[in-house]
């Protein structure tokens, strides 16, 4: 007999291509085994930015590597699960062949849904809250289409290459800066904005992102949840709801069980 799918899983900043080959190879593969378990029940799928270290579609081509990863989710579309791919900072350059190819809808910054009763307000994270003033401007800089056509006229092999470099350095400025974060750090940061998305978005059940690679879950108010999906480069985290909680999990201890 056929299990329903009812479930909604979440997961991000999985940095596909960092800090090398190898390394993303065998994250690959602990991605793949990971949708492979879920593809039963998914009813939808949630990739919360940063899915890749770095990501552009060009007219005519694509980075290549990570096939694997690509063909599960074919395959969990093909079966039915819907999946939703947020532009992170890392792959903010993914535009159409996802859409084309899976049928995944791809969301640009935040995602506001509805499910079973409780209300979700989606987003990678990067720009959200005080402060990275230079970063939220280079962000609208990025975006922008002048500069995406710039960086189209780039030869793949140059225009990749640039952008994988530059990507590893900043990866590896933001790991420095976020390895410093805690659990009291994070609680200070998001409830510093907390209310102004409250204001912007009305009342939601849950806050889930991704960004700042730190997986935690607390509680904001009496109502409301924040989740930190974290990474999959030192972590394995992700998020499951199964119309009544959400959890934060972590696969690697699943799988060793």
């Amino acid at each position: 007999m056929e299990t329903q799918k009812s479930k909604l899983y979440f997961a991000s900043d999985f940095h596909l291509g960092a800090p090398n080959d190898a390394s993303s190879r065998e994250r690959e593969a602990w991605i793949v085994s990971w949708l492979d378990h879920i593809k039963h029940d998914a009813a939808e799928l949630f990739l919360l930015g940063d899915v890749f270290d770095f990501w552009f579609e060009y007219a005519t081509a694509v980075p290549k590597g990570f096939i694997r990863l690509q063909g599960k989710l074919a395959e969990l579309s093909d079966a039915g699960t819907k999946i939703y791919f947020f532009k992170g900072n890392h792959d903010m350059w993914v535009f159409d062949y996802f859409k084309k190819e899976f049928g995944m809808q791809i969301i640009s910054d935040e995602l506001f849904i509805e499910r079973q009763g409780k209300k979700f307000l989606l987003h990678h994270g990067d720009g959200l809250g005080p402060g990275d003033v230079s970063y939220k401007l280079l962000k609208k800089i990025f975006r922008s289409k002048f500069c995406q056509w710039l960086f189209a006229r780039l030869h793949p092999n140059l225009g990749i290459g640039i952008a994988n470099y530059w990507s590893s350095k900043s990866r590896l400025a933001s790991y420095k800066k976020e390895g410093a974060i805690t659990q009291q750090r994070e609680e200070t940061f998001i409830k510093s904005f907390y209310k102004q998305l409250k204001h912007d978005y009305g009342n939601f059940d849950h806050l889930v992102m991704g960004h700042r690679h730190f997986p935690t879950q607390f509680k904001l108010d009496e109502e409301t949840h924040y989740t930190n999906l974290g990474e999959w480069v030192n972590y394995a985290y992700y998020g499951v709801f199964d119309g009544v909680e959400l959890k934060l999990l972590d696969w690697k201890k699943h799988h060793e069980k």
